[in-house]
């Protein structure tokens, strides 16, 4: 994907950044997979989650058939461009990652189990990139929505960090922050492998399992 274009791996500023556009990109009314509506408005009692595991193609896949997930669609975050195009993004000067947006029945699934798929779908020790796919675009993310999510992501992740080290990995460089404007990606970027299934995925874990059901940083 975005070596086409050059990836750099040190963040932009955002004076340095593209300047965008007032105009969001428009997407498909329905999910192509799970025919829910990709947009708000969402179910009642649904929440949303927001990940960055690398190439948002197989990412989105991975959450879309999980078990109590009610829609997903891909886009882009933690960044400063205002309704980047995939290119911007591509050239590192928008300083966004590719995300998985995830909105779920809390009473099916919990936002920890969530995280569990998460942590185990990538190798979160990476910094700027995730297998041969370089650049700022490709880095580990989570972006909270609640207190409660930020404590469960810290917790998680602290979790996750002990057994990594336990079998020679690195730390975990994934980025923690709260929930900035989310900007749908184009069309032929949502549900990619279910339109092209032998498309190019990208996603791979470390093989390590994370442990869950953990509630406080000090469990």
């Amino acid at each position: 994907m975005g070596w086409l274009f050059g990836n750099k791996t040190t963040m932009v500023s955002p004076e340095n950044a593209l300047p965008g556009r007032p105009t969001p990109i428009t997407v498909p009314g329905r999910h192509a997979v799970l025919d829910a509506p990709l947009a708000p408005p969402y179910p009642e009692g649904s929440e949303i989650a927001d990940f960055g595991l690398g190439c948002f193609w197989g990412a989105e896949r991975i959450f879309w058939q999980t078990p109590g997930v009610v829609t997903t669609s891909v886009g882009y975050g933690g960044g400063h461009t205002p309704n980047p195009t995939y290119e911007e993004v591509c050239t590192g000067r928008t300083g966004h990652t590719e995300l998985v947006r995830v909105v779920f029945d809390p009473t099916r699934v919990s936002y920890e189990e969530l995280l569990r798929v998460f942590w185990e779908a990538h190798d979160p020790t990476q910094g700027m990139r995730q297998g041969n796919d370089v650049g700022t675009q490709y880095r580990s993310a989570i972006y909270f929505h609640s207190p409660e999510q930020e404590k469960s992501a810290l917790t998680s992740r602290d979790a996750y960090q002990k057994v990594l080290t336990d079998s020679g990995y690195d730390p975990i460089t994934t980025e923690i922050a709260p929930a900035g404007e989310y900007f749908f990606a184009e069309e032929y970027h949502q549900q990619y492998l279910f339109k092209v299934p032998n498309g190019y995925c990208g996603i791979g874990g470390t093989g390590v399992a994370c442990p869950t059901g953990l509630t406080t940083s000090e469990e």
